[in-house]
């Protein structure tokens, strides 16, 4: 490319997850732009499609979380316009938002996963609060893990220890999505692996640990500066962080991404990581879990999100396959 990249970075959106894209948008905007890259942030409106159109940008970065931006929606209609874009296709990005196919993948793929069951909220009220969480204590024991079957950033997440805070949980739940998914609460460490491709295959980068003030890594814990303390790289054996790197590897690989993913884990006592969820399009903000990885991994952000998009340049999304892996290193 005889220019410098032109890439329109896409974040904002009207998911409850809004705020998080702009910031991520932002950070990855500024990095760009020291690396040389022209860079134009947009929202998500009906001004967009005819503003790419016209401009014709090199490439396009979705930075939205939520539906938005996690679903392949926002992906399928940059394929229609025929721009390259940095990040999973939108067929990739389906199986990963949805939790209950993601874990179907996962396990498909040798990954062990917690018992779960996912919950419709019509099922839940036709048949019976009390009977069906009865059932579901019964089956996966205490504690248990209670999320929206599609959603981002921990909202409507909660962790149940007693039987008797199971109603409430669902409740919060079912605010955030008609589908609740409960699966068994695997103790252990919590981590973060960020898996990059710039086109000479994955690899992992250093795991980050969460340990947040609450004990749960929520929305605040999240994006509350000092609200949870994070280990780059993670407290873990060696052998436990290869482990841990090796699957976030092969998830990335499982799922046909491309360019960026991040999948947490548990790490048990025992140190075989589980896998709970992999994510298309990590936060970027000054507390997210990816850039933490990037900066212990000891590479500059800009110079590595202008390969990203350099990776990206050149093919619309149907033709950018996915590399084969390399392997993990950064543990």
């Amino acid at each position: 490319m005889e220019h410098p990249p032109r890439v329109v970075v896409l974040a904002g959106g009207l998911s409850h997850e809004r705020e998080v894209s702009l910031r991520s948008g932002r950070r990855v905007a500024e990095a760009l732009r020291d690396a040389g890259c022209v860079v134009e942030v947009r929202d998500v409106d009906a001004q967009l499609v005819p503003a790419l159109q016209a401009e014709q940008p090199d490439v396009v970065w979705p930075l939205l979380h939520g539906a938005t931006g996690e679903d392949g929606a926002v992906r399928d209609v940059l394929d229609l316009l025929g721009l390259p874009y940095v990040g999973a296709t939108p067929a990739a990005c389906r199986m990963a938002w949805d939790k209950p196919v993601a874990k179907s993948v996962a396990r498909a793929a040798g990954l062990r996963v917690p018992e779960s069951v996912a919950l419709p909220h019509g099922t839940f009220r036709e048949l019976g609060a009390q009977g069906v969480l009865a059932a579901l204590v019964e089956r996966l024991g205490l504690p248990l893990v209670v999320k929206p079957a599609r959603g981002g950033s921990a909202l409507g997440v909660s962790v149940v220890r007693e039987a008797g805070a199971l109603p409430r949980a669902m409740v919060d739940c079912f605010a955030y999505g008609d589908v609740a998914l409960v699966e068994r609460f695997v103790e252990g460490v919590e981590v973060a692996v960020s898996v990059i491709d710039s086109g000479d295959g994955p690899r992992a980068l250093p795991a980050v640990e969460i340990v947040a003030d609450g004990g749960v890594y929520d929305y605040d814990a999240r994006y509350t500066a000092g609200a949870t303390e994070f280990f780059c790289p993670a407290r873990l054996t060696e052998t436990s962080a290869a482990a841990a790197a090796e699957v976030a590897v092969r998830a990335h690989v499982a799922f046909g991404l491309r360019h960026l993913s991040r999948t947490d884990l548990i790490v048990d006592r025992d140190g075989t990581p589980w896998f709970l969820e992999v994510n298309v399009a990590p936060g970027m903000t000054e507390t997210s879990l990816l850039p933490q990885s990037v900066e212990a991994a000891g590479e500059d952000a800009g110079t590595l999100y202008r390969r990203l998009v350099e990776a990206a340049t050149g093919a619309s999304g149907a033709e950018q396959a996915p590399t084969e892996p390399a392997a993990p290193s950064g543990v």
